[in-house]
């Protein structure tokens, strides 16, 4: 029973409380009301609520690297190495036309489908990371890297690229429709800094559903994508390629470690880390 005439009930009932009379106990009991008080909001959605297992493996955009990269910063970081400049930089307005071609037709929310990197360090904000498999594309260890990212022209690297092929299993990034300007114009400095890759969308499934998604194709028209490559040289630059960015076996075990947290097997990302984590230099023979 509800006491509405007590001078508290007036009270608690301002700051949200409703009184009751529990009659198989004599004590007044308080119960909250805020949320008929309340304007009705949705609650904030955590972006790893379909894989809190990734909580931990994704670096937070506000951290990265990636987040703030420009041509300039990469340029600069080449230059302290000592190495040689070899990066065919796109000029930033270049960069831009081919952003908005490639969203000319998109509206709303945009899932952008990761395969290699970008599935543990995006730099961007998204709303929500799932599981997702793209079934006309496969990830390939296709791209060179002799520029100086993972690996120079005496010690080339590694990359992954996606290929036309049977499938292939990733993450897909949703990013909210009010950020996606933002958002892209980030990750296009990213991925598109230089020729290597093409920005398309393709079709993925995220637990049985259909999508598109916005990712990054291997763009044969660049020398540095070698579908001619042979697995002894993809064994030797996963295992010795090293650039500012870091080395092509730390890109390599990444890809594998990210895959397999959301159970994911890929055979032969998988076969090529085996290999390249035992793998040594040859020694010239003494005459």
């Amino acid at each position: 029973m509800c006491i509405p005439n007590s001078s508290a009930y007036d009270l608690v009932e301002m700051i949200g409380l409703r009184i009751c009379y529990d009659h198989k106990s004599p004590v007044l009991k308080f119960y909250l009301t805020m949320g008929e008080m309340m304007p009705k909001t949705n609650p904030i959605k955590d972006p790893f609520h379909f894989h809190p297992e990734l909580r931990q493996l994704i670096k937070p955009f506000r951290d990265s690297f990636y987040r703030s990269i420009t041509t300039e910063k990469i340029r600069a970081q080449i230059e302290n190495s000592g190495q040689e400049l070899q990066i065919d930089f796109y000029e930033d307005d270049i960069r831009e036309r081919l952003r908005s071609e490639a969203l000319s037709q998109h509206t709303g929310d945009l899932y952008v489908f990761g395969y290699a990197s970008l599935m543990w360090d995006p730099a961007i904000d998204f709303s929500e990371v799932r599981r997702a498999f793209a079934p006309t594309h496969q990830r390939r260890f296709i791209l060179v890297d002799d520029k100086g990212g993972r690996g120079t022209s005496e010690q080339p690297g590694l990359m992954a690229a996606l290929d036309q092929g049977q499938g292939c299993e990733g993450l897909a990034f949703k990013i909210t429709s009010e950020k996606v300007d933002k958002e892209t114009e980030i990750l296009f400095r990213r991925e598109l800094i230089a020729p290597g890759y093409l920005a398309v969308f393709i079709p993925i499934e995220i637990d049985g559903t259909s999508q598109v998604a916005l990712t990054f194709v291997a763009d044969h028209e660049q020398p540095h994508i070698r579908q001619d490559i042979t697995r002894l040289e993809q064994i030797r630059y996963a295992a010795t390629g090293r650039g500012i960015l870091g080395t092509s076996f730390e890109y390599l075990e990444n890809t594998v470690v990210q895959l397999s947290e959301i159970g994911i097997i890929d055979p032969d990302a998988s076969e090529l880390l085996a290999v390249a984590r035992n793998y040594s230099i040859p020694q010239k023979a003494t005459p």
